[in-house]
């Protein structure tokens, strides 16, 4: 299984050979046709679907529906790359997970050759025309978050297309066109409405105003298709079409450019400022990836995740970091009752989840303060490591007392003072997460969105525009005129909190892990929930994906509601926590390698809140 370091007490049981060796091949065909069985029907995922847990030898795909999955496999197994094999996922989930990520939106991409990785980054950009006041109402106030979502002022300058035209650049090995033919035949011949989808439809309060969304998603009488509807979206089919043939400029330049430009700026009520020229001048970056060493034991692990714009790999490798510093290395898994004979497994105990939250206030004080794009705010101490610096941790870690500091306050890394203010609170949510690995050893952790659930709620040729522009401050400055990193300004990209994820041995580079979740801010969360799980308690992805979820942003500890003991509540709140026991919808993918009877085997898991699957060879 995926390495450990603990002793065999803290770990839980191993999956049976059997259910080890299974593989989700369904009616896979072992042809060359990337064609996708549309008669498919998605399993619900409104609530919590147990998932079996995977294993393949050669090659395995990790994505949010199992439509998008088939894609993905398909690919590999034509001999397609992670590369390859992740954008026809995404092309998929654009059509069937469309509330999520798309066409036009942004995404992370990590990917590994062996031992080195690249970062490729489709965030969104903010246009020329936007400016800091771009969410500053009539009244001179920041206006109410979900009055800056809707509309066109929240579309950001869409990059995930162009991004990943650039990553199968460098390493496609099918043709890119060849790579649409699964969303194509999908979108024409149609597919089946999944549980998850019908039920956001259900609960959406703004996506009906949209006209063309409205014609799209619900029936003449208003109501969202149900649950096994099959739904047509030949528009889209034309879309992409155009991006086969013609690369990313079929989607930022001419008749959909147009078309996005006057959804965008034509809102009746919410105007958005982007241009022709906002579209066609994106160009996606190449970053140096985030990579920290993760020390237990006599083992050390490389762990390495998307920098700056996005804040998750620095809040994740600080809040592991804090917690080394911690008597939580030494805490395994208890036994967990939610009430009287009603067993749910290992759970973190109450010690355990006092450290973490604790650790979490720290990370999330510093990321409110300091992480911005990079290309418009300079680091503290003149590096991002500086915030993850082993002796700046474990000096954070020194803040941990007995009683919750309830707000932790930032750090000042290399002892040089910042002249920004903390960025106040503010929602985010939406993405998609796919994790691949490819039989030639290549790996890709790609992390995807158009941030709020249906991103902007408007509509043109067949998806939906993203809301980006949210993820940044919408207070510019705060009280006493000192300026907000994650401010809004021309040409910038918002922070994000996405975490894709490869793990490494330092020892010899082999490949251990590719993970990440959706969530908006909680995806900090619910990847190191991840990572300490299969790394720490030495779980299965599987095992540790279904443990619950909780973590702060600063605030109130959260879990996961209905997993934890009373017990558990309670003496978390003895110790001065604010506790919200709430709905926390993680979306995790993972796989990790592992040894079976001394095979070399991939593990995968899937997120059992929502309707992912694990497929391969």
């Amino acid at each position: 299984m995926a390495p450990t370091t603990l002793p065999p007490r803290n770990r839980l049981p191993l999956l049976s050979t059997a259910a080890l060796a299974a593989l989700l091949l369904g009616g896979c065909s072992s042809t060359p046709s990337l064609k996708v069985d549309a008669a498919a029907q998605p399993e619900g995922a409104s609530g919590y679907t147990e998932k079996p847990g995977w294993a393949t030898s050669q090659f395995a795909v990790a994505a949010a529906n199992p439509l998008a999955t088939e894609a993905g496999y398909k690919v590999l197994k034509a001999g397609g790359s992670a590369v390859d094999a992740a954008i026809a996922v995404q092309m998929v989930l654009a059509l069937v997970e469309p509330q999520s990520s798309g066409v036009a939106g942004g995404a992370f991409l990590l990917h590994a050759t062996g031992s080195k990785v690249e970062a490729y980054d489709g965030r969104e950009v903010a246009p020329a025309a936007a400016d800091e006041n771009l969410f500053i109402g009539k009244d001179g106030k920041p206006m109410p978050f979900i009055e800056g979502v809707v509309g066109g002022r929240s579309v950001g300058v869409p990059g995930a297309v162009r991004m990943l035209e650039l990553a199968h650049k460098e390493h496609g090995k099918l043709p890119w066109a060849r790579l649409f033919e699964p969303a194509i035949g999908l979108a024409e011949d149609g597919f089946k409405v999944s549980a998850r989808l019908n039920t956001l439809l259900s609960n959406e309060k703004y996506l009906a105003n949209d006209p063309t969304a409205r014609a799209y998603f619900f029936d003449a009488d208003g109501k969202p298709w149900p649950v096994g509807h099959v739904l047509k979206n030949p528009e889209l089919a034309k879309v992409l079409r155009g991006i086969a043939k013609n690369g990313s400029k079929a989607l930022l330049e001419g008749e959909v450019a147009q078309a996005i430009v006057d959804k965008v700026n034509k809102h009746p009520t919410n105007p958005g400022r982007m241009t022709l020229a906002d579209l066609a001048s994106y160009q996606p970056k190449k970053r140096e990836a985030l990579c920290t060493d993760y020390q237990l034991s006599a083992r050390t692990y490389r762990m390495c995740g998307f920098p700056p714009p996005s804040s998750g790999a620095i809040a994740v490798a600080q809040i592991l970091g804090i917690l080394k510093n911690t008597d939580a290395t030494a805490m395994a898994l208890q036994d967990g009752l939610t009430g009287p004979n009603d067993p749910k497994g290992q759970l973190p105990g109450a010690d355990w989840l006092y450290l973490y939250n604790e650790a979490s206030r720290l990370a999330f004080a510093d990321r409110n303060l300091y992480v911005a794009d990079p290309d418009f705010v300079k680091p503290p101490a003149g590096s991002w490591s500086s915030l993850v610096d082993p002796a700046y941790l474990a000096g954070r870690a020194q803040l941990i007392g007995p009683k919750s500091m309830n707000i932790a306050k930032p750090g000042t890394p290399g002892m040089v003072k910042t002249s920004y203010a903390p960025m106040p609170d503010q929602i985010e949510h939406g993405t998609s997460h796919i994790s691949v690995v490819d039989s030639m050893g290549n790996a890709v952790a790609m992390t995807t969105t158009i941030e709020d659930q249906f991103g902007s709620r408007q509509m043109v040729k067949g998806f939906l525009l993203n809301n980006e522009l949210t993820d940044f401050s919408f207070a510019p400055r705060d009280a006493d005129g000192k300026p907000i990193a994650n401010r809004v300004e021309p040409g910038k990209r918002p922070r994000s909190s996405m975490a894709p994820t490869l793990v490494f041995d330092k020892n010899n580079g082999q490949l251990l892990m590719s993970g990440g979740s959706p969530g908006g801010a909680l995806i900090i969360h619910y990847t190191s929930k991840l990572l300490y799980g299969i790394f720490n308690w030495g779980l299965t992805p599987q095992q540790a994906i279904n443990l619950p979820n909780f973590g702060s942003l600063n605030g109130p500890t959260m879990l996961e509601e209905k997993r934890f003991p009373e017990s558990t509540v309670s003496a978390l709140r003895e110790r001065g926590a604010e506790v919200r026991e709430m709905n926390m919808t993680s979306g995790l993918q993972a796989i990790t390698r592992a040894e079976i009877h001394g095979k070399p085997m991939w593990l995968g898991g899937a997120d059992p809140r929502r309707e992912g699957v694990v497929m391969g060879d």
